[in-house]
């Protein structure tokens, strides 16, 4: 099965995809910046998405987009506002659908998550209770709930290779595809906006790690090739947790309103990657880049030093 919608984008391209529900912290600028390298460092383009199908705050896009050049990244063409392919993303749920490969769910997310919390039931994966409901027993629930669509999924677990993480197995479960609400989910979205954008590596955050085997099995079965994944540490705070809004001045606007410009923040998260020469832009990084020496390990960080320093 080959999916529509899918363009005449050339191949080989990255990416960076963030969702304007905010502005953009520390560790999504690192995050960007090894996107970015990687795909200019290998000769491939380098392509934007705003992935605003919900949590958009009004603004923050624009913010993203600012920072990021700020940064000293850049990208080829026009950012790809996401919402502006549902109709694509639909249209592949009805070829999925007429070819049996999905169903109507009705659960809440309470009832999943209680399905999951059960004796022998997977973490975090769908437990199949709307799988082989009858005809009468789902036109009763419909009255009572809209229905969400999942992927009728053909197997249980995958192996992707990583390019970091190196081969990774995980569940395969039947994914949601269009939110009760009408509008596609993540994990339909992004398999089908990478493949129109001739995305064939994505860099992103290792706590995605778990959830491309599920993408890789969409891709699969939509004719899709698999992209390159390289899944890169993230950024986290002393104790251990994934650098937030909670850890102070995170923001390059929180850390310029705290007495540390964007180019000395900016030299921070480079100089944060190890490369040789001390490099302090991002243009610096592609004249030293060496993926052997990129660190393999998280970065721990606590922003309070860096205005600390600047204030004591």
């Amino acid at each position: 099965m080959t999916s529509d919608g899918t363009g005449d984008a050339p191949r080989g391209a990255g990416r960076y995809a963030p969702s304007p529900s905010g502005d953009l912290h520390v560790g999504n600028l690192r995050t960007a910046l090894l996107a970015w390298a990687l795909a200019r460092g290998s000769g491939r383009s380098f392509v934007l998405r705003i992935e605003d199908l919900d949590r958009v705050r009004p603004g923050a896009a624009q913010r993203q987009l600012a920072d990021l050049a700020r940064t000293g990244l850049d990208w080829d063409g026009e950012p790809l506002l996401q919402s502006t392919r549902e109709a694509a993303h639909r249209a592949v749920v009805e070829r999925l659908t007429a070819a049996g490969l999905t169903y109507e769910c009705y659960c809440t997310r309470r009832e999943i998550r209680a399905a999951a919390s059960a004796p022998h039931g997977a973490p975090g994966a769908y437990p199949g209770t709307c799988r082989d409901l009858g005809p009468a027993e789902r036109a009763a629930r419909r009255a009572g709930r809209a229905p969400a669509v999942r992927l009728r999924a053909q197997v249980h677990e995958e192996t992707v290779q990583d390019r970091w993480a190196g081969p990774y197995t995980g569940a395969v479960d039947d994914l949601v595809l269009l939110r009760n609400d009408g509008r596609p989910a993540y994990n339909l979205a992004v398999v089908l906006d990478d493949a129109h954008q001739g995305v064939d590596q994505v860099v992103r955050g290792d706590d995605l790690l778990p959830s491309t085997p599920r993408q890789a099995h969409l891709a699969d079965l939509l004719g899709l090739p698999r992209p390159e994944w390289v899944h890169v540490p993230l950024v986290l705070n002393p104790q251990g947790q994934r650098l937030a809004k909670r850890d102070g001045a995170v923001t390059l606007a929180e850390l310029g309103a705290a007495g540390v410009p964007a180019e000395e923040a900016v030299a921070r998260i480079v100089a944060s990657l190890g490369l040789p020469g001390r490099p302090r832009t991002a243009q610096d990084v592609l004249a030293v880049l060496d993926e052997d020496v990129l660190p393999r390990a998280p970065w721990v960080l606590d922003p309070r030093e860096w205005t600390a320093q600047r204030t004591g």
